[in-house]
C-alpha cells in the first residue's frame, strides 16, 4: 500500500546519500588506485571492470558512474576502447541491479509485483524471478566471457581493432593520469565495501526483525517471508548511513559538514528514479483499478487462443519494445506487470512466475539498448565515449543475448518452467552465436 511506496522512495534517499558519501570518501578511487598498480594485462583489466560493476550492485546509477570513472585510466592503459568500456559498465549496471536482493530495483520491483496479489511479500515475488531472469543471467555470462575471451564481433571488434592496432580509443574527454599526488584519496577499498556489505547485513538483519523472528517463536526463512521489506530496506540503508558517518568522520575523510551537504546532494541525485516510480504507480493504479486494462487484455488473449507455452517469449518480445521505446525499464514493469498477471490467470502458476521474470528480462533488454534511457546515457558519458557509438556497438552484443533468451522462454513454456532446461537452451544458444559471429568478424578482419 502507499507506506510501502513511501518506504520505497525513502530507502532510494538513504541509497541516493550513501552512495554520494562513499564516493566522496575515497572508495571508489581507492578501487581505481589499486587496480593501477595490481592490473597487468588486458583481460585483466577487463575483468576488474567488470567486477567492480557487479559488486556495485545497489543502483545501477551509481554503477553507471563510479565505474567508468573508476576505471578509465587503467582501460586506457591497455587500449581498451571506450566503447568496450561503455558496454561493460553498461551491462554490469542494470542486468545485475534486477537479479541482486538488496537494491534500488529490487525494492521497486518487489513493490510492483507484489500489488498483483499473488505473492505473500515483496521479497518473495523477487526471489522468485531469479532463476527465469534470463536477460540478466546471460548477459553477465556475456560481459565475463567476453573479458576472458576475444570472442568479438560486429561494430565492437571494429573498435577493439583501431584501439588495438591504432591506438584510436574513440575517446571525447580530456585525458586524467591516475598518478596526480594532488588527488590521490586518502579513502581505502574498504570505505567501498564495509559501507555496500554493512547496507546488505543491515537490511537482512531488519528483514529478520520485522518478520517478527525475536518476538515470536519461527524459522529464520518463515521470518524473512512474513517480513515487510521495503521498511527492512529503509532500516539498512540508514544503519549503513551511520556506519558510514563512524567510518569516515573520525577518521577525517571527511568532515561534519560535508557529509551533511553530500547526504542532501545524494537525495537530488535521486530524484529521476522518484519521478518515474511515482509516474509509473500512478499509470499502474490508473490501469488496475479505473480503466480495467489488465482485465481488457486478459479477454483478448483467452479469445486469440494463444497456445500458453508461447505466452513467456511473446511477453518478453512486447516488454522489450515498450522498453526500448519509452527508455526505462522501471516505467516498462510499472504498466506491463498487473497486465501480464490478468494474462496468466488461467496459466499454471509456474508459467506466471516464468512470464514475470520474462516481463522484466524484456524491460531491462529494451532498456539496455534504447539510446534514450538513462543507464545507456550514463554508461557513454562515464565512460567518456560517443552515445551513439555505444549505442551502435552494443546493439549486436545485446541482441544475441535477446535471441538466446526468446528461444530460452519458448523451452520455459513448453517445459513448463524447468529451470534447469531453461537456462542450458539460453547458455547453449549464447555460445553457439558467440563463436559463429566471432569467426566472421574475425574472417573480415583478415581481409
Amino acid at each position: 500500500g502507499t507506506p510501502d511506496k513511501f518506504n520505497i522512495i525513502l530507502f532510494l534517499a538513504l541509497l541516493g546519500a550513501l552512495v554520494c558519501v562513499v564516493t566522496k570518501a575515497g572508495g571508489s578511487q581507492a578501487y581505481g588506485a589499486w587496480a593501477t598498480q595490481k592490473i597487468r594485462s588486458k583481460r585483466s583489466a577487463e575483468l576488474a571492470t567488470s567486477f567492480l560493476g557487479v559488486l556495485i550492485f545497489i543502483d545501477d546509477y551509481f554503477n553507471c558512474l563510479t565505474v567508468g570513472t573508476v576505471m578509465k585510466p587503467v582501460t586506457d592503459k591497455y587500449h581498451i576502447s571506450r566503447a568496450k568500456l561503455a558496454y561493460i559498465i553498461d551491462t554490469t549496471a542494470a542486468p545485475v541491479c534486477i537479479i541482486a536482493p538488496v537494491s534500488s530495483w529490487a525494492a521497486a520491483v518487489g513493490s510492483t509485483l507484489f500489488e498483483t496479489g499473488s505473492f505473500t511479500n515483496e521479497l518473495s515475488a523477487f526471489f522468485a524471478t531469479i532463476p527465469f531472469n534470463m536477460y540478466a543471467i546471460l548477459s553477465i555470462l556475456m560481459v565475463l566471457t567476453l573479458s576472458f575471451t576475444d570472442l568479438e564481433f560486429g561494430p565492437m571488434a571494429d573498435a577493439e581493432w583501431k584501439a588495438e592496432t591504432q591506438g584510436d580509443l574513440g575517446a571525447i574527454d580530456q585525458k586524467v593520469s591516475p598518478t596526480d599526488k594532488g588527488n590521490l584519496p586518502k579513502g581505502t577499498v574498504w570505505d567501498l565495501i564495509i559501507p555496500i556489505g554493512g547496507l546488505i547485513i543491515f537490511t537482512i538483519l531488519a528483514m529478520i526483525y520485522n518478520g517478527g523472528y525475536w518476538t515470536k517463536p519461527m524459522t529464520i526463512q518463515e521470518a524473512i517471508g512474513n517480513c515487510n521489506s521495503s521498511a527492512a530496506l529503509v532500516l539498512g540503508g540508514f544503519m549503513a548511513l551511520i556506519l558510514a558517518f563512524i567510518m569516515f568522520v573520525p577518521r577525517k575523510l571527511l568532515s561534519f559538514k560535508d557529509f551533511m551537504s553530500n547526504i542532501a546532494t545524494g537525495i537530488n541525485t535521486m530524484v529521476p528514479a522518484y519521478i518515474i516510480l511515482t509516474l509509473a504507480w500512478t499509470i499502474g493504479t490508473l490501469c488496475q483499478s479505473y480503466l480495467g486494462t489488465g482485465k481488457f487484455i486478459g479477454m483478448l488473449v483467452e479469445q486469440s487462443h494463444l497456445p500458453v507455452e508461447l505466452i513467456p517469449a511473446i511477453v518478453f518480445l512486447v516488454s522489450a519494445g515498450l522498453s526500448f521505446s519509452i527508455g526505462t525499464a522501471w516505467g516498462t514493469f510499472g504498466i506491463f506487470i498487473p497486465i501480464v498477471v490478468f494474462i496468466c490467470q488461467a496459466a499454471p502458476s509456474e508459467i506466471m512466475t516464468v512470464t514475470l521474470a520474462a516481463t522484466l528480462a524484456g524491460s531491462v533488454f529494451g532498456d539496455h539498448c534504447s539510446p534514450i534511457s538513462d543507464t545507456t546515457i550514463l554508461s557513454s558519458s562515464g565512460a567518456g565515449c560517443n552515445h551513439m557509438q555505444h549505442v551502435a556497438t552494443q546493439i549486436p552484443y545485446a541482441t544475441v543475448v535477446a535471441i538466446s533468451c526468446f528461444i530460452s522462454y519458448i523451452v520455459a513454456g513448453v517445459t513448463g518452467g524447468s529451470a534447469p532446461l531453461t537456462l542450458l537452451t539460453g547458455v547453449g544458444m549464447l555460445y553457439l552465436l558467440l563463436f559463429v559471429l566471432h569467426r566472421r568478424a574475425k574472417k573480415r578482419h583478415a581481409k
